[in-house]
């Protein structure tokens, strides 16, 4: 069965904070990402189904601006999977809002973007 994307997919690895409804944080990295979803890895195991928020910092010399972007979602876990002793899991997104992130130091703040 041949599979079509309807996004593109990026082969980025960033760092990700995951959190379910039950308040639980999780830590992962992404695998890939697109307009549509992530892939992450991650030693949570995360059902399909579950709703997680999640932030993403873009770093600016990927994306070619002159600060870090800061992307919080929300989505919902579409698969799961057991890879070498971590869960590759991917996810659907559903909202997401960006945030620009400025450096002042080592300390980040954030100032949300209109």
């Amino acid at each position: 069965m041949k599979q079509t994307r309807s996004s593109v997919r990026f082969p980025l690895k960033l760092p990700l904070t995951v959190r379910t409804n039950d308040a639980r944080e999780h830590f992962a990295e992404t695998a890939d990402i697109s307009s549509g979803g992530v892939l992450f890895h991650t030693k949570a195991s995360l059902d399909v189904g579950t709703v997680i928020r999640f932030r993403i910092v873009l770093p600016a010399i990927v994306l070619g601006t002159e600060t870090d972007v800061l992307v919080n979602c929300t989505g919902r876990v579409v698969r799961s999977l057991d890879e070498k002793g971590k869960k590759a899991v991917a996810a659907m997104i559903d909202e997401y809002c960006f945030e620009r992130v400025y450096s002042a130091g080592d300390q980040r703040l954030a100032a949300v973007q209109p």
